[in-house]
């Protein structure tokens, strides 16, 4: 990061670092924000699912799996369904047993993760607005999209049963650099947006100048900075 930042007798200073990384690679990248741009302080990974009674708890369990494989990572379920909690820790219990990374998912699941059962899905889906999750994904069957569209403070939404996080990953398309730890109340995902910026451009004549100058120098007065002002006045006598 430094390298990069400030440049080497071998490496090209850059003007922006962005991608990934674990937490000494986003300490490094938030020490050089300002001498370079980057697109934000990212990770660990976690998924939110908002499911109802709909939805399939094995699949479920798998999705939250997915994610604290990670170690860390964060798999985190949010339903209205007292039924569907139970049923998913069952299938935590089961599932995690049959991993290749067994014990570090387990103690990712217990350090990490969880479920959480609200009254009502409109507390649901105010708890997931600001919760603002990097994946979040939607599993209340034929009610999934209309879900979805409440939904505005995540990284990427995957919508509907069929559209675990892993197809985002790997297939789908999209940038799968995401904010993470609630950012994405403020930030989006990594695109090429990232990497276009924009300048104002002014153009006065002297007309345009002379109408506008008293407003002008009225403020530059008002906060105490008469050379600003006398930048006006010295153009019209």
């Amino acid at each position: 990061m430094a390298a990069l930042a400030w440049g080497t007798q071998t490496i090209r200073k850059v003007d922006k670092i962005v991608g990934p990384g674990h937490d000494v690679v986003q300490l490094a990248k938030k020490e050089v924000y300002g001498l370079v741009d980057i697109d934000s302080f990212a990770g660990p990974s976690d998924v939110l699912i908002v499911a109802n009674e709909q939805a399939n708890p094995a699949w479920v369990a798998a999705d939250m799996l997915s994610q604290a494989e990670h170690d860390p990572g964060a798999g985190i379920l949010v339903t209205a369904s007292e039924k569907l909690a139970e049923a998913v820790l069952a299938e935590l219990e089961k599932q995690v047993a049959q991993l290749g990374r067994s014990e570090a998912t387990r103690a990712c699941l217990l350090a990490y993760s969880g479920i959480v059962v609200l009254k009502t899905m409109e507390q649901v889906i105010d708890w997931a607005n600001a919760f603002a999750a990097e994946h979040l994904q939607v599993q209340c069957g034929d009610q999934s999209k209309t879900v979805s569209e409440t939904l505005v403070n995540a990284g990427a939404i995957f919508i509907g049963p069929y559209t675990p996080v892993a197809a985002g990953d790997y297939y789908a398309g999209p940038s799968h650099t995401l904010p993470t730890r609630q950012t994405s109340k403020f930030f989006s995902a990594l695109t090429s947006n990232e990497f276009v910026k924009s300048s104002s451009i002014i153009e006065f004549d002297a007309r345009k100048l002379a109408q506008s100058a008293d407003d002008i120098v009225r403020l530059a007065m008002t906060e105490g900075l008469d050379a600003h002002a006398r930048s006006v006045q010295i153009r019209h006598g």
